[in-house]
C-alpha cells in the first residue's frame, strides 16, 4: 500500500511539474537522407487547435520551439529542394517523408536513419512509449496489410462475397489489436504518459463505455484532470448520453434551402440519422446500399435524415454528391466539417456513423451498413 501511494504520488508531482515547464525543443538531424530536404513541417493539436509551424534546413539540420503541457503527438513532414530549373521538386511519398514524435517539454533530438520517416527519438518519454506500442502493434499490421491488398483486389474484381469475407477478418484482427495493444497496454501502465492515448485508441470511434469508463477512474488524478484527460471525459459523458436505449439529442440544423429541419419532427416514425459528406469515399460506398433499403421501407415510413460534415464553401459539392447519389431524403449540414454542431453533439469523430431511431426518439441500433441496416428493418417491417 505506501509502494502504491508513492507511486501515485510520484505521478501527481511529475504531471504538475510538465503543466509548469511546459516549453520545449526539436532539433533534428537530416544528413543520412540523400536527397536535399528544404522545408520541415511540424503539426500537433492543443485543445482542439492545430499548431502548424515551418522552417528551413540549414546545414542538415532543423529546430523548432513551442509549448505543451502534457505529452502530444505530432506530424513531421518535408518538402524538398527544387531542380534546377526551379520545377523538379521530388514529390511527397507519405510512408517516406511523415513521421510521427511525441512533444513534451524538454530537448527533444530527433535523427532521420534512412528516410525522413524512419526517426529515432532522444529525450522524450512518451514517444519512447510510442515506439513500445508500435512494436507491441507490428504482428497485427502486418496481417491486416495483407487482408487490405486482398480486399482491394477483391473490391477491384467485384467480388463481393471475397470482401465481405475479408472485412469480417479485417474486423477481427483490428479488435484483436485494440483489445491487446491499447487495452493492454493502459490497463497495465496507468501512470504512463501515453495512458490517455492508448485508451482512447483502445475505445474506437464506437466506445464501450462499460469497458472504458473503469480504466479512466483508475487513472491518476493528474492525468485526468490534464486536458487530453478532461476531453476523455466529456467523450465518456457523450457516449452515455447517445448509447443504445437513450432519447436521442434533439437538434435543429438548416437544409439545402436554408430551412430549420428539427429532430424532434421525424417523432412518429423509424427514422436513420446518417452522418456522411460529400468528400468521405466510404460514405459514397455506403450510400448505394442506403438508397436501396429506403427505397424498400419508405412507403412503410422509414425515414432518413442525413447530416452532411461538408467543408465551408462547398455547399455545390454538397448538393451535387446529394444529386448524383440520387439520395432523395432529408438532408442538414451547417457546413463546418468536423466542427458541425450536430457531430460535435453527438461525438462523431469518423464518417461514416449512424442512428437508428424508433418512434419515440430513442436509439434503438448504431452503426448499421450493408446489408444490416436492411435486416434490421426487416424484423421492423415485416412483410
Amino acid at each position: 500500500m505506501k509502494r502504491l501511494s508513492f507511486l501515485l504520488i510520484g505521478a501527481i508531482v511529475g504531471n504538475n511539474l510538465l503543466a509548469q515547464s511546459s516549453g520545449f525543443t526539436l532539433t533534428g538531424d537530416i544528413s543520412n537522407l540523400k536527397a536535399p530536404v528544404e522545408w520541415v513541417y511540424l503539426n500537433y493539436m492543443i485543445n482542439n487547435q492545430r499548431i502548424s509551424d515551418s522552417v528551413l534546413v540549414k546545414q542538415d539540420s532543423y529546430h523548432f520551439k513551442g509549448n505543451v503541457t502534457e505529452a502530444v503527438q505530432a506530424q513531421l513532414h518535408i518538402r524538398y529542394k527544387a531542380g534546377g530549373s526551379g520545377t523538379n521538386i521530388i514529390p511527397v511519398n507519405s510512408k517516406r517523408d511523415y513521421a510521427i514524435v511525441f512533444l513534451e517539454p524538454g530537448n527533444i533530438t530527433v535523427a532521420s536513419v534512412d528516410s525522413f520517416a524512419n526517426v529515432v527519438v532522444a529525450n522524450s518519454k512518451a514517444d519512447a512509449e510510442y515506439r513500445k506500442l508500435q512494436e507491441m502493434a507490428k504482428p497485427y499490421d502486418t496481417r491486416l496489410a495483407a487482408l487490405y491488398k486482398d480486399f482491394s483486389a477483391a473490391r477491384k474484381s467485384k467480388n463481393d462475397t471475397a470482401m465481405k469475407r475479408l472485412e469480417a477478418q479485417i474486423d477481427s484482427i483490428d479488435g484483436e489489436a485494440n483489445e491487446k495493444v491499447y487495452g493492454g497496454y493502459v490497463k497495465n501502465n496507468l501512470s504512463s504518459p501515453l495512458a490517455i492515448y492508448a485508451l482512447r485508441n483502445w475505445a474506437g470511434y464506437e466506445m464501450d463505455v462499460s469497458k472504458i469508463e473503469p480504466v479512466f477512474k483508475s487513472l491518476p488524478a493528474a492525468t485526468r484532470q490534464s486536458p487530453s484527460g478532461k476531453e476523455m471525459q466529456e467523450k465518456i459523458v457523450t457516449s452515455k448520453k447517445t448509447a443504445i436505449g437513450q432519447l436521442a439529442l434533439d437538434f435543429i440544423q438548416d437544409d439545402t434551402l436554408g430551412k430549420p429541419v428539427a429532430l424532434r419532427s421525424f417523432r412518429g416514425k423509424y427514422l436513420l440519422v446518417d452522418f456522411w459528406a460529400s468528400w468521405c469515399g466510404p460514405c459514397r460506398a455506403e450510400n448505394p446500399n442506403l438508397v436501396t433499403t429506403f427505397n424498400k421501407y419508405k412507403g412503410k415510413g422509414f425515414q432518413v435524415l442525413s447530416v452532411s460534415l461538408d467543408r465551408p464553401g462547398a455547399k455545390d459539392k454538397w448538393l451535387k454528391a446529394i444529386q448524383d447519389d440520387q439520395l432523395k431524403w432529408w438532408h442538414v449540414s451547417d457546413l463546418k466539417f468536423w466542427d458541425n454542431a450536430v457531430a460535435r453533439q453527438y461525438g462523431i469523430e469518423a464518417i461514416p456513423q449512424n442512428l437508428l431511431l424508433d418512434p419515440t426518439g430513442k436509439i434503438i441500433a448504431k452503426n448499421l451498413r450493408g446489408e444490416a441496416l436492411g435486416e434490421k428493418l426487416a424484423t421492423i417491417y415485416p412483410d
